[in-house]
């Protein structure tokens, strides 16, 4: 076993995981943009699986009206930046992986440095402005994408790689205008974790990608539905991106 050891035995029991692909998850860097209601359950359960190193940046404080979801948080942290009640939350959970947490907004003047030397980008946002700009520096760097949204009960989810698969921008031409927006925290809990499956397949080589695909939970209705996506050649983030 790794010198981890019985911490990931229960992972790497799993056909095709193994302790090669627990080293893939220690090697690797994820880039979390947002510590809210979907950054909370795609962190903790990253470092849970001992990703080597996660870097989460929201330039925000934490709120009351945050705590019925945003679960990296708790009540002694109001006030608190959420960038720094985050990093303490994953320490406590794993020491292992080392945690950057920076309090500040993603731009179009700092996205590229802000991205540096991560493997991938997991989208825990809720404007669009700031997901289309992290679309395109992924397009850019060949970084694979993986888009979250909820809205209530309900939840969405995608996985895109650069020249392979439609990105956020195929998706949805135009965002939503960005509103305070009612959420339930069952529903982030959901689908950050269906986000943080995706990063550990993905880095790990394992199953099938949400990639020209968007799964759509409905926890009214507990169902979950799948829509097939095409990537646009005319699209005007990826559609001068080639196939590899």
């Amino acid at each position: 076993m790794l010198m981890t050891g019985e911490r990931y035995e229960r992972q790497v029991m799993i056909g095709g995981f193994g302790e090669e692909g627990q080293r893939k998850l220690k090697s690797a860097s994820v880039f979390i943009a947002g510590a809210g209601g979907l950054g909370s359950p795609a962190a903790i359960y990253l470092a849970a699986a001992g990703v080597g190193r996660i870097r989460i940046v929201d330039r925000d404080k934490v709120e009351l009206s945050n705590l019925n979801r945003q679960v990296l948080h708790g009540d002694s942290d109001l006030g608190r930046m959420k960038a720094v009640s985050a990093k303490e939350r994953l320490n406590s959970l794993n020491y292992e992986v080392v945690i950057e947490a920076l309090a500040e907004e993603i731009k179009e003047e700092n996205v590229s440095e802000l991205t540096a030397g991560c493997d991938l980008i997991v989208d825990a946002l809720d404007n669009f402005p700031t997901r289309y700009l992290l679309n395109r520096i992924a397009l850019q760097k060949s970084l694979p994408f993986f888009h979250g949204g909820v809205y209530g009960f309900e939840g969405r989810a995608m996985t895109m790689i650069p020249g392979k698969s439609a990105c956020l921008r195929c998706l949805y031409k135009k965002g939503a205008e960005a509103i305070k927006f009612p959420v339930i925290g069952v529903a982030p809990a959901v689908i950050g974790s269906i986000q943080a499956a995706e990063v550990i397949k993905y880095l790990v080589g394992i199953g099938r990608l949400l990639t020209d695909r968007l799964l759509v939970y409905d926890g009214l209705s507990s169902t979950f539905t799948e829509m097939k996506l095409k990537k646009h050649h005319d699209c005007e983030d990826c559609g001068q991106i080639r196939a590899i």
